[in-house]
């Protein structure tokens, strides 16, 4: 059998050590600014660390400690005190404005929605429930069913529906679900579009058929066929 011919460097292997080579060329003639990007990341992540430590926490704790007496005021129904502050105890709505970036203040303004709602004051519900955000599917199910319930006040039943639905949507579960639906019907009722307010009747019995809603839902599908 004849020998094989001695095999030469492949050229793959030429390439990477070219391509190496090429790398630390850069490097070499870039060295100073890629020092200098290196250490404005380092800056930026310390800035980072050190705002969130020294700053931003003592804040949320400071404005914890602040909204206490304002929940209370909220637990009690005194939803004008608990917006407004009693003393030297400040209301949800001075926790909004001097506590911005903190959990406390976003919080704050969906307390300051719904004593808004309680008060009678719908467009002010809406601005503050609009303005909070959440990802807890029950405190999201109940902002945005209590920002339906602001627009229908207004009889601004367009918009209702459309908070009602995305409380399902997007913060559906089997406590407040029902509910939801059986207002977004009679709202749909309202506006005279029965075939839609049946679809969602139809969607309580199948879907929740435990539900409180869903024990007389038959009544509302009859009425809407």
């Amino acid at each position: 059998m004849a020998k094989k011919a001695k095999q030469t460097q492949p050229d793959s292997l030429e390439g990477i050590e070219q391509a190496l080579t090429r790398s630390e060329q850069f490097i070499e003639e870039n060295s100073k600014v890629l020092s200098y990007i290196v250490g404005v990341i380092v800056i930026l992540i310390v800035l980072f660390i050190g705002t969130k430590r020294f700053y931003i926490t003592p804040l949320q704790e400071e404005a914890a400690g602040q909204m206490f007496m304002a929940e209370k005021f909220f637990e009690r129904d005194s939803f004008d005190l608990a917006l407004n502050g009693y003393g030297t105890y400040p209301g949800f709505i001075e926790i909004t404005e001097d506590y911005k970036i903190t959990k406390t203040a976003n919080l704050a303004k969906y307390y300051a929605g719904i004593s808004f709602l309680k008060l009678g004051d719908y467009e002010s519900a809406i601005d503050y429930l609009n303005d909070f955000n959440t990802k807890d599917i029950l405190v999201g199910s109940a902002q945005y069913s209590s920002l339906g319930d602001a627009y229908v006040e207004l009889n601004e039943l367009e918009s209702a529906i459309k908070a009602y639905q995305k409380a399902v949507s997007e913060y559906g579960n089997n406590f407040t679900s029902p509910l939801i639906l059986k207002k977004t019907g009679l709202v749909y009722e309202e506006l005279n579009e029965t075939s839609e307010a049946n679809k969602i009747y139809t969607q309580i019995k199948s879907e929740f058929p435990d539900s409180e809603e869903a024990r007389d839902i038959d009544k509302s599908i009859a009425r809407t066929k």
